[in-house]
């Protein structure tokens, strides 16, 4: 009998004009294999190079971000999405609801909170600081902005609100303790999710300290593993995990540490259309199996987005994962 927390027959909307590619027989074995309490998917679904991997044809950038969520949704492994653009500006809650009417029940949308309140400087369109924001993880923005349009447009499709703080500057870093207090002070200003869980990425290997333990055991929000060069390597973030289990499980696998802190760029050419995995990260995807097995064996929930550019594919990468987490 399906669980009922995933089920793969559960009707969606699809569009004519995208359709997803024939599910492989051993996806669909895997799928069974894994705890329905696993959402695993990519950073978000928009791209054609993913023809024959998660898209049955051959579709635009613009076609696939309107429309390709159902077909993104129908591939058995694919049971969680990232929503990053809402990061550039605040979605409505009409634009979340879209997206949560495509997708079976089960399936869990993670999301990052607009840069609006979650970076400390306000910037020009080439990335660069021009002033201090005023609203940096301000709680009135957080919840006007995000939180509040999430919990009406996503409702139970919630897997994670991640505020992902983006790099300090030098001034603020000099003056950590009054960032973990407006960080606590916005974290206690927020409501518990209908589903799924709020959750704290960082850029600065400054926040990963028994500080952050404290505020988010008192808040009841995650740390959400971040595995990206600005930070120590996964192993040496588990401290942290261990000292705030137990609990759910938020990951972002983002960049491959090979390419470097800034290395986005450079992984973007190297990738060409992310339709292989030119990077594998045997070391990386076997030690974060472990943890998915550890916290959903121990009957926690798991949401876990995986980018192109960690390894060369995303829809590769999640393969990779679930058959790491299944086979060991």
């Amino acid at each position: 009998m399906q669980d009922p927390l995933f089920d793969l027959e559960a009707p969606t909307k699809r569009s004519r004009g995208v359709q997803p590619a024939p599910p492989l027989a051993d996806d669909i074995a895997l799928a069974a294999a894994l705890s329905p309490r696993i959402h695993l998917g990519t950073s978000t679904w928009s791209y054609p190079g993913w023809q024959g991997l998660v898209w049955a044809g051959r579709h635009s950038e613009a076609t696939l971000s309107k429309t390709g969520l159902p077909a993104y949704a129908a591939h058995p492994l694919l049971r969680a999405v990232g929503i990053d653009r809402g990061f550039y500006r605040p979605l409505a809650a009409s634009e979340f609801e879209r997206h949560a009417q495509q997708v079976p029940s089960g399936f869990r949308f993670t999301v990052k909170a607009p840069s609006l309140v979650t970076d400390a400087l306000l910037r020009s369109e080439d990335g660069r600081g021009r002033q201090p924001n005023p609203l940096f993880l301000d709680a009135t923005a957080a919840l006007q902005d995000f939180i509040e349009p999430a919990f009406e447009g996503l409702g139970r499709c919630i897997g994670a609100l991640v505020f992902q703080i983006s790099p300090l500057p030098g001034p603020l870093l000099a003056r950590m303790n009054e960032q973990f207090d407006r960080l606590h002070a916005l974290l206690l200003a927020l409501p518990k999710p209908p589903a799924g869980v709020i959750a704290v990425e960082v850029r600065d290997a400054a926040w990963l300290t028994p500080d952050l333990v404290a505020l988010l055991r008192d808040t009841g929000a995650r740390y959400c593993l971040g595995l990206h060069p600005k930070l120590p390597p996964l192993a040496e973030q588990l401290p942290l995990l261990r000292a705030l289990w137990p609990g759910p499980l938020v990951a972002r696998w983002n960049l491959n540490r090979l390419h470097g802190p800034y290395g986005y760029e450079d992984a973007e050419k190297k990738y060409g259309e992310f339709s292989e995995m030119l990077d594998p990260d045997p070391e990386t995807r076997a030690e974060l199996a472990r943890i998915i097995r550890g916290t959903a064996g121990a009957g926690q929930e798991v949401f876990v987005t995986v980018s192109n550019k960690a390894e060369g594919s995303a829809p590769l990468s999640v393969r990779a994962l679930a058959q790491a987490i299944v086979v060991a």
